[in-house]
C-alpha cells in the first residue's frame, strides 16, 4: 500500500471512530440531547462500534491501526517502521476531524447546555459523578482557571480520582490488552481475511470500557485524547473552560508504553 493510502486510511477510519465515539459522549451528556443521561453502557458499545466502523472504512487502505499505540505495537514487533510518521499524522488529522464533526452534529446542544443557567459538571466522561454537581444560579460562568470545562469529556478522558501512578497504570494496563489482541489476530490469517478480526477488536473495546473503563475514562490511545482535545482548545465554545492539559500526557504516555509493552510480550512468547 502506498503512502497516501495509508495516510487518507487512517484518516477516514480514525475520523469515522472518533465522530461515532465522541458523538456518543455528546448524546449522553449534552441536556437537551434524546439520549442524555443514558449511561456508561451506552458509551462503551458506542465506541465499540465506532471502533469496528473505522476498522471497516479503513482496512482495505491502510490496515486499520487507526491508534498510535497500535502503530507502535505492530512496528516494535514487525521491525517495520517505514510508514510510522505517516500512519500517526494520519490518525492525528482524522481524530481531530471527527471531534470537529460532533461539534457540528450537536452545535446546537452545545450552545444550549453551556448556556443554560443549570451547571452540569459533564468533564468527567460520563461516570457515577458525572452529574452530581449541578444547581441553579442566575447566570452562567465560566470554569475556573486550569479546571476541566463542563463538556471535556465528550472530547477527552479525565480521571475519577487523580493519582499519577493510578492513572498511567490503568492506561497501559488496558492498551497492553488491546495491543496484545491485535497482534495475536495477525497471526491467525483467517480471523483477518473473513472480516471478524476487526469485530474482535471492536468487542476488546467495549470490554475494556466496562472493565476497565471506570478509572480514566479508557482513552487506550493517544490520537483518540489528544486530537480531540485539541479541537476542545480551538472551539468557539462558550463558558468552555481549561482542556486540562496538566493530565493531557497520561492519555498519551500510558498508551504508548502499553502498546510498547504488549509488543515486548508478544515479541518474548510468539
Amino acid at each position: 500500500m502506498s503512502s497516501s493510502d495509508i495516510f487518507f486510511g487512517e484518516v477516514i477510519g480514525t475520523a469515522t471512530l472518533i465522530l461515532l465515539g465522541t458523538g456518543v459522549v455528546a448524546g449522553v451528556v449534552l441536556k437537551k440531547s434524546k439520549a442524555f443521561d443514558a449511561g456508561w453502557l451506552a458509551i462503551s458499545f458506542g465506541w465499540g462500534i465506532g471502533v469496528l466502523s473505522g476498522v471497516y472504512v479503513s482496512t482495505q487502505l491502510s490496515g486499520a491501526h487507526l491508534n498510535p499505540a497500535v502503530t507502535l505495537g505492530i512496528a516494535i514487533d514487525s521491525g517495520v517502521w517505514r510508514n510510522f510518521g505517516t500512519y500517526i499524522a494520519g490518525q492525528m488529522v482524522g481524530a481531530m476531524l471527527g471531534a470537529f464533526l460532533t461539534w457540528i452534529a450537536y452545535y446546537g446542544h452545545f450552545k444550549a447546555h453551556l448556556s443554560d443557567h443549570e451547571i452540569v459538571s459533564g468533564s468527567r466522561t460520563p461516570g457515577a459523578k458525572a452529574f452530581d454537581e449541578t444547581r441553579e444560579v442566575e447566570e452562567r460562568r465560566d470554569a475556573a482557571a486550569g479546571q476541566p470545562g463542563p463538556v471535556l469529556g465528550i472530547f477527552s478522558t479525565a480521571p475519577e480520582i487523580r493519582n499519577t501512578v493510578q492513572n498511567l497504570a490503568t492506561e497501559i494496563i488496558g492498551t497492553t490488552v488491546l495491543v496484545l489482541l491485535v497482534l495475536g489476530i495477525g497471526l491467525n490469517d483467517g480471523l483477518t481475511v473473513s472480516g471478524t478480526g476487526g469485530l474482535m477488536v471492536a468487542l476488546v473495546v467495549v470490554g475494556i470500557g466496562l472493565s476497565l473503563g471506570g478509572p480514566t475514562g479508557y482513552a487506550i490511545n493517544p490520537a483518540r485524547d489528544l486530537g480531540p482535545r485539541i479541537v476542545h482548545q480551538l472551539l468557539p465554545l462558550p463558558n468552555k473552560g481549561s482542556s486540562d492539559w496538566s493530565y493531557a500526557w497520561i492519555p498519551v504516555v500510558g498508551p504508548l508504553a502499553g502498546g510498547a509493552a504488549a509488543a515486548g510480550i508478544h515479541t518474548a512468547l510468539f
